[in-house]
């Protein structure tokens, strides 16, 4: 039961039941929690139906006291990243403490997201910073960029590496000197994920449901800027590289 604020074009502030989408998010709401999410539903002939919760997110919580059983670490600028490792497209094993002296770009993908303004934006976004910088040879030398799969099991080097290809719009020529594509072991990848505080669940035919997110680290290896949304733009965020490279 919600008592929800008004869903512009959808319908007025009120309290209601909802189902949720998926429903082992209950486990972790209780009485009184402030909460965002998006509201779902089925548009036939005669209304909405099968009003539903996804992508619920626990904004101010009724029991402070209560810890849940994961703990998602918030990128704070002046963090210093971990030094995880992971299998890039070339079957190399690569670290963060590699990087440093660079400044890093950092988002998660998984290369089956079927979704426009999740992988598939942050991919392209991706290549647009990686365009932009590669105008200018010098800061394209002290930058790089680097997508992390959250599905090591389906995303292979050899998967990632044709998906980087296309998204370079190299394809088999793409050497990727400046863009990595690479996931972490499944032992890893918790560590990883809840770092980065990017939430990934299991969805419908082999999809999975996930957050978003994407860090600027600087040459330190600390994190300068997080952007936990789809809503940054890649000319602002090159812009950003480009001022910390000079720096």
């Amino acid at each position: 039961m919600l008592d929800g604020d008004a869903v512009p074009g959808f319908m007025d502030a009120m309290t209601m039941p909802y189902k949720l989408k998926d429903p082992s998010v209950a486990s972790e709401l209780h009485p009184g929690d402030h909460i965002t999410a998006t509201v779902l539903a089925d548009q036939e002939e005669d209304g909405f139906h099968d009003v539903r919760l996804d992508n619920i997110v626990v904004t101010a919580q009724a029991r402070p006291d209560y810890k849940p059983a994961v703990q998602y670490h918030v990128p704070t600028p002046g963090d210093v990243v971990p030094n995880f490792k992971l299998l890039n497209q070339s079957g190399r094993t690569i670290d963060f403490a590699e990087f440093k002296g660079k400044v890093l770009l950092v988002t998660f993908i998984y290369t089956r997201c079927p979704l426009p303004d999740f992988c598939v934006r942050m991919s392209r976004d991706f290549a647009t910073v990686d365009k932009d910088l590669s105008a200018d040879p010098v800061i394209y030398a002290k930058t790089h960029l680097l997508s992390i799969s959250f599905d090591p099991k389906y995303d292979t080097p050899k998967v990632l590496r044709s998906y980087g290809g296309a998204y370079t719009g190299r394809y088999t020529k793409e050497t990727f000197e400046h863009w990595d594509f690479a996931a972490p072991s499944e032992e890893e990848l918790p560590k990883i994920t809840q770092y980065f505080d990017v939430g990934v669940t299991p969805g419908d035919a082999r999809t999975l449901t996930h957050s978003l997110s994407t860090v600027l680290i600087g040459k330190d290896g600390k994190v300068l800027a997080w952007y936990p949304t789809n809503d940054w733009k890649p000319e602002d965020v090159a812009a950003a590289m480009k001022k910390a490279a000079n720096s």
